[in-house]
C-alpha cells in the first residue's frame, strides 16, 4: 500500500473469467457487470486513492494480459473457474514471468486450479469440495498480518461453497486465515508464498453462486491483500552474474554454458593422416 501521500496509486489489474454470468442468470442476478467488477468496486472502495483498478476478461485479445499491460501492472488479481484450460500457454508463461520479476498476485476462490497458481506452486493444487449453502467462518491465525488488519475474527459468510483439506498445494510462506464449516471441515483459506522476486496471496472465499464479494469483510481482505502484494522494488527477474574473487558488487552476465571449442583447421601431417589408403588386393 503506498506509504506517503507522494507515492504514486497502485496499478492493480483484475482478471475475470466472465464465463458463469453470461451463461447463468442466478450468476448473473448476483454479479449483474460479472465478479471481476465487484471485485474492484471493493479495492476501490477500501484503497480509494491509494489505487487504480481496471478489469480485464477471459475473452478480451491476449486474455487482457499484453506484455504491456502486465508491465504496467503492480498487482494482479485473478478470478477462474469453469475455462481454465483456455487461458493460452503464452499468457501464463507471461503473467509467470511477471510475478518472479516482481508483480503481485492474489488468487481467489477456484483460481487455486487456474494454470497460472499450478505453475507457481508445482503441485495439483486440488483439494475437497462440496457445493451447498455452507456457513464459512474464516478465523484469523495471523492478528499481526498487514492483511487481516479491519476484519473480525472470524468473518462470518452465511452462505458459500465448502473447500476442506487436504488442499494439495506446497507449505505457505505465512498462513493468514483457516475457515471452518457447517460440516466440520477446515481449511487453509488464505495463505502467502513468495515466488522469485514476486508475492502470491491466495484467498478462497467467493464462489460464483452466492454473493461473497459484496461482503464487506471479504472485500477489506482482498484490498488488504492488495497493498501486501505490491513490490516497493524495481521490477527485475532474479538473475544469475558471475563475480571475481573479491569483487562483491560488480557481476557480470552469465552467457551460458561452456560453448564448444571453434573447429581448427587440420595442419598438412594430420590431412595426410586422414588420406585413406589405396584398397588392398
Amino acid at each position: 500500500m503506498p506509504s506517503s501521500s507522494t507515492a504514486q496509486p497502485l496499478r492493480v489489474v483484475v482478471w475475470g473469467e466472465n464465463r458463469h454470468e453470461q451463461v447463468e442468470p442466478h450468476v448473473a442476478a448476483i454479479y449483474p457487470d460479472g465478479m471481476h467488477t465487484t471485485i474492484a468496486e471493493g479495492i476501490r472502495e477500501n484503497l480509494g486513492d491509494g489505487a487504480t483498478v481496471t478489469t480485464v476478461t477471459l475473452d478480451d485479445p491476449e486474455h487482457g494480459l499484453t506484455e504491456e499491460r502486465l508491465a504496467a501492472t503492480d498487482v494482479l488479481v485473478w478470478w477462474g473457474h469453469a475455462a481454465h484450460a483456455e487461458v493460452a500457454d503464452e499468457v501464463v508463461d507471461r503473467v509467470h514471468r511477471h510475478v518472479l520479476s516482481g508483480m503481485g498476485l492474489l488468487v481467489l476462490h477456484s483460481g487455486h486450479w487456474s494454470k497460472i497458481f499450478g505453475k507457481l506452486m508445482g503441485t495439483t493444487c486440488t483439494l475437497r469440495w462440496r457445493s451447498e449453502q455452507d456457513r464459512e467462518l474464516v478465523w484469523t491465525v495471523d492478528a499481526t498480518h498487514p492483511i487481516t488488519q479491519g476484519v473480525p475474527n472470524p468473518i462470518v459468510i452465511d452462505a458459500q461453497e465448502m473447500y476442506g483439506e487436504t488442499f494439495d498445494i506446497p507449505a505457505p510462506d505465512e498462513l493468514v486465515f483457516i475457515s471452518s464449516f457447517s460440516g466440520g471441515e477446515v481449511f487453509r483459506s488464505g495463505c502467502t508464498f513468495r515466488r522469485g522476486h514476486g508475492k502470491i496471496f491466495f484467498f478462497s472465499p467467493g464462489d460464483q453462486d452466492f454473493p461473497v464479494y459484496h461482503h464487506k469483510d471479504v472485500r477489506r481482505v482482498i484490498a488488504n491483500g492488495v497493498g501486501w502484494a505490491a513490490s516497493d522494488f524495481p521490477r527485475a527477474l532474479p538473475t544469475l552474474l558471475r563475480y571475481e574473487t573479491g569483487d562483491f558488487f560488480n557481476g557480470r552476465g552469465y552467457q551460458g554454458a561452456i560453448a564448444d571449442p571453434e573447429p581448427q583447421e587440420a595442419s598438412a601431417p594430420e590431412a595426410a593422416d586422414q588420406t585413406p589408403e589405396p584398397a588392398r588386393a
